[in-house]
């Protein structure tokens, strides 16, 4: 596998935006995920749709020219240390690169730019049946604290 670097996405470049929708719509489909693809409606106002969002950090991972990772993040704040704290909502590797490094690599830029930041600590959710994602989270210093319950609103 040739190197792997990563960059802050820049949401006014189409090939970021088309890098991040591919991975994005990739990840989608994976049974545990949702499935499907990513709706067309979705894939047509993603960019613009976190362009407009505050304390937004999105990495991408690139390996040459192509995009084969995200790490789509929003700023939090953790009122018990009066410090923000950095949210990973999205990690995805393109499916044939799962196993490759690639999450590690993003992982490793998240915890930079976390401390870049000044933020107590970084936080996820991983769905129940994706034990490959459990496992790299372990092995980079994740460990599980408490559930996570939601309620849809759409």
């Amino acid at each position: 596998m040739s190197e792997i670097t990563v960059v802050d996405a820049d949401l006014s470049q189409p090939d970021h935006c088309a890098g991040l929708i591919a991975v994005l719509d990739d990840y989608a489909r994976l049974p545990h995920i949702a499935g499907a693809p990513l709706p067309a409606e979705v894939r047509a106002a993603l960019p613009e749709r976190l362009r407009e969002q505050p304390g937004r950090v999105i990495l991408l991972a690139f390996q040459d020219e192509r995009v084969v990772g995200v790490a789509v993040c929003f700023l939090g704040f953790s009122t018990f240390v009066a410090r923000p704290l950095l949210n990973i909502h999205d990690l995805a590797v393109l499916g044939e690169c799962r196993g490759l490094g690639v999450g590690g690599i993003l992982l490793q830029a998240v915890d930079a730019r976390a401390r870049e930041l000044g933020c107590c600590r970084v936080t996820l959710e991983v769905v129940e049946d994706n034990p490959g994602a459990k496992r790299l989270y372990e092995r980079t210093g994740f460990r599980m604290v408490q559930e996570f319950w939601k309620k849809d609103l759409v």
